[in-house]
């Protein structure tokens, strides 16, 4: 059976070969490695990445700048498979950290064990201002606040759907009505939009600029009836 131990020596040998000189268990730290005009590299052991892994890192960021967590390489294909959909978000969280990552494959030759995912080094996340416009914009659009923070697996009631649902009212009746109808009476000003791509499949389209509502529609407005008093109009 691995343990925790055995990622020592490869992990050892990587540093020694950057020059490095490597000592074990010096203050708690599972590896420090130091080098004339450098800080000390400190490197913490684990066979699974893991938030304990995490904070024993955290808490090593008072000796030092350079700190990495080292866990085993999975050595199953079961293994293989979760740690290809969580290494992403490992990375980003060390990046996020100002931690180095690295993994050791015990199946490799040596020299060739270690695997350096990332360095540790300071991190300023860039803003994307694309994603932010897009979270204001539909921040700003949400009338009301539909929805319960932290839910899963339940539809999410965006500004669009509240737009959405607001034509639907205005064909409620059962009557064909123009675009400019549906919007003078809805307050929506992508109501164009919404009736043509009809996202839902809530619209009929009778004629030319001419809507009604669909089976669907008549559906949706049972199933959001609960919201419909809570739109409003979309005009302020």
């Amino acid at each position: 059976m691995v343990k925790e131990s055995d990622l020592y020596a490869p992990v050892k040998a990587l540093l020694e070969t950057r020059g490095y000189s490597v000592k074990a268990e010096i203050n708690d730290c599972d590896v420090v490695a130091c080098k004339e005009g450098l800080p000390p590299v400190i490197v913490e052991l684990k066979l699974v990445f893991t938030l304990e892994l995490v904070f024993q890192a955290i808490n090593r960021q008072n000796r030092s700048d350079d700190i990495y967590l080292a866990v085993l390489a999975p050595n199953t294909p079961a293994k293989r498979k979760n740690w290809r959909s969580r290494r992403r978000d490992c990375v980003k969280l060390c990046r996020l950290l100002g931690l180095g990552l690295m993994t050791v494959d015990l199946t490799q030759k040596p020299g060739r064990q270690t695997d350096v995912l990332l360095d540790p080094c300071p991190y300023r996340p860039r803003k994307n201002r694309r994603q932010q416009t897009r979270l204001m914009t539909e921040f700003t659009a949400r009338r009301g606040d539909p929805n319960t923070g932290g839910v899963s697996r339940t539809i999410i009631i965006t500004s669009y759907r509240q737009d959405a649902l607001r034509c639907a009212v205005a064909l409620s009746d059962g009557d064909n009505k123009t675009v400019a109808d549906i919007k003078a009476a809805s307050g929506t000003p992508r109501t164009a939009t919404i009736l043509q791509k009809n996202y839902y499949g809530w619209f009929e389209r009778t004629s030319r600029g001419v809507y009604c509502l669909s089976p669907l529609g008549r559906e949706g407005l049972q199933i959001y009836a609960e919201v419909i008093p809570t739109l409003g109009d979309n005009s302020g």
